[in-house]
C-alpha cells in the first residue's frame, strides 16, 4: 500500500490544502492528514476544532485519515507506515523552504517527498492570510472549505 502523509498544522485548513489533498488521492491508496501539535506555538484554533474542520471536509472518502501528531514527521511517517509526505507548493518560496526540509527528511530516513503545484485558483492562499481576513471580519467563506466555520 502507498501511503502519503500530509503534515500540518492547518489552522485551518484552506482550499489549497483541500485541493493537494484531492489530487494526492488519485496518486496514493491512502493520505493521511496529520495536524502537528506544537506546544510552543499559539494557534487560531484548537487541535480538536481543526480536527472536525479537516474530518468534515472529507467525512465520505475512505481513502483519508486524518490523526495529530507530535515530534519529528519522519518519526511518525514510521509508526503509521506512512512511505511518502506529500507537500504543496505555492510559489518559490515555499519550493526553496520545502526542499531543505525534503531533502533533511531523507538523510534522516528513506521516506520521499512528493511536491504538487497548488492550483492557479489557490496559490495565494495561505492560512495566515485566512486567520487575518477572519480576525479582521472579512469574508473568508471562498478561501476555506466549507466546514470552517468561525463562531
Amino acid at each position: 500500500m502507498k501511503r502519503a502523509l500530509f503534515p500540518g498544522s492547518f489552522d485551518p485548513i484552506t482550499n489549497g490544502h483541500y485541493d493537494i489533498i484531492m489530487r494526492g488521492i488519485k496518486l496514493f491508496d491512502e493520505v493521511i492528514i496529520a495536524i502537528g501539535v506544537n506546544a510552543d506555538k499559539k494557534y487560531m484554533f484548537t487541535v480538536a476544532e481543526r480536527l472536525v474542520f479537516i474530518e468534515e471536509a472529507f467525512k465520505n472518502i475512505e481513502k483519508i485519515k486524518v490523526v495529530t501528531y507530535e515530534g519529528l514527521t519522519t518519526d511518525f511517517c514510521k509508526k503509521v507506515d506512512a512511505q511518502f509526505i506529500l507537500r504543496g507548493l505555492r510559489n518559490p518560496a515555499d519550493f526553496e523552504f520545502e526542499k531543505a526540509i525534503a531533502h533533511t527528511n531523507r538523510k534522516l530516513s528513506k521516506i520521499e517527498t512528493v511536491f504538487l503545484l497548488t492550483a492557479a485558483r489557490t496559490s495565494f492562499i495561505s492560512s495566515s492570510i485566512v486567520r487575518d481576513v477572519i480576525r479582521n471580519h472579512g469574508d473568508y467563506a471562498q478561501l476555506v472549505p466549507d466546514s470552517v466555520r468561525v463562531k
